[in-house]
């Protein structure tokens, strides 16, 4: 997850370095530039609090503010788009006492993100979602924790408006899902009613949430949930073996939970186009690699904010492969694992939106 710290204070500047240290993502720190003094090593200064956060608002994951609440609505106001869409918004005291999870709780993992931050720096998460105050675990939730998005929209409030009622809902998970067992046994998991089945078996009455490949009927009480495609982006040294390159994308898939079948997508630079193991590797797990040229890359850079290698930069005019090159492949991604760099390979991996 790559997230925002917005520090407005010069204790909030103190702070960010402890929000950054508890985070295990790749996090940005943007302070006023009055109480630069107080910020840690490669904060970002900014003069107006305003104007900045519209620049920055859709191209993280997730924005903390360290802050008052108020201001931190008043910021994020004109730049909201969809629960589906919006990053999640947090926002700490300057002293780290509280930390309010305020937007994109369940989808965007705002409510899992508070409460990590507490439990790292000692505050208490503040989380006002009713399914989490009741304890309950609501689809959207499980959806967030599975790479899932849900549709329509309608029957998310819908079915969680029902389960907080008392009444049941069952999942069910299409078996032609290539990964159809790992859901199962991950819903199984979470506690709730799953079953394999066709949404022409799924009953008309009561509440479901079926899993699978392509939405169907849409009607009240059926939520559907889609896996979201998995796009692996990845920079290379000239001759890497298919070998070596294969072991980092293993390594990052597991650091996400996840395996070489679950990556729907490859990415890589112009100057990748003819890498045999590059190449090789693709062929042979059956996927598409597509190859992006330096505007495309760069415009991704400027984009994302993404960090640049001075290294890569001398080498071929651009400074970041893996991370511009998954986000090229869609409209909106979501990082489940920023730049991480192995044996001559480097991999990011993203989530579409």
């Amino acid at each position: 997850m790559r997230c925002a710290v917005m520090a407005v204070s010069s204790h909030g500047a103190v702070l960010s370095r402890k929000v950054r240290d508890a985070l295990d993502g790749d996090v940005d720190i943007y302070v006023n530039e009055k109480y630069m003094a107080s910020a840690p090593d490669g904060a970002k200064p900014y003069r107006r609090l305003s104007e900045y956060v519209g620049e920055v608002f859709h191209r993280y994951d997730a924005v903390i503010f360290l802050s008052a609440a108020g201001i931190a609505v008043r910021m994020i106001a004109p730049f909201l788009v969809s629960k589906l869409e919006d990053p999640a918004v947090l926002v700490m005291d300057e002293r780290g006492r509280h930390v309010i999870s305020l937007l994109s709780g369940h989808i965007g993992g705002a409510n899992l993100l508070a409460r990590q931050l507490a439990d790292s720096l000692g505050g208490e998460a503040v989380i006002t979602t009713a399914t989490d105050v009741e304890g309950m675990l609501a689809p959207d939730v499980a959806a967030s924790g599975l790479a899932l998005r849900p549709w329509p929209k309608a029957q998310i409030e819908s079915c969680n408006s029902a389960l907080l009622r008392g009444e049941a809902i069952h999942y069910s998970v299409d078996p032609s899902l290539p990964q159809a067992g790992f859901y199962l046994s991950h819903l199984k998991e979470y506690g709730l009613s799953v079953s394999m089945g066709k949404e022409t078996g799924l009953p008309s009455d009561g509440y479901r949430v079926f899993i699978t490949k392509e939405p169907g009927e849409c009607r009240e009480g059926l939520l559907y949930l889609i896996p979201r495609r998995l796009i692996a982006g990845i920079g290379c040294r000239q001759g890497t073996s298919e070998e070596l390159i294969r072991k980092a994308l293993e390594s990052a898939c597991s650091r996400i939970g996840r395996a070489l079948p679950d990556i729907d997508l490859l990415a890589s630079a112009w100057v990748k186009e003819r890498e045999p193991g590059l190449l090789a590797l693709a062929k042979s797990l059956g996927r598409e690699i597509r190859f992006f040229g330096k505007d495309v890359l760069q415009e991704k850079i400027d984009a994302y904010v993404l960090r640049e290698s001075s290294f890569v930069k001398r080498q071929i005019g651009v400074g970041n492969v893996c991370e511009a090159a998954a986000l090229a492949c869609v409209k909106a991604g979501r990082f489940a694992l920023p730049k991480t760099k192995y044996e001559k390979v480097t991999v990011a991996m993203i989530w579409e939106k």
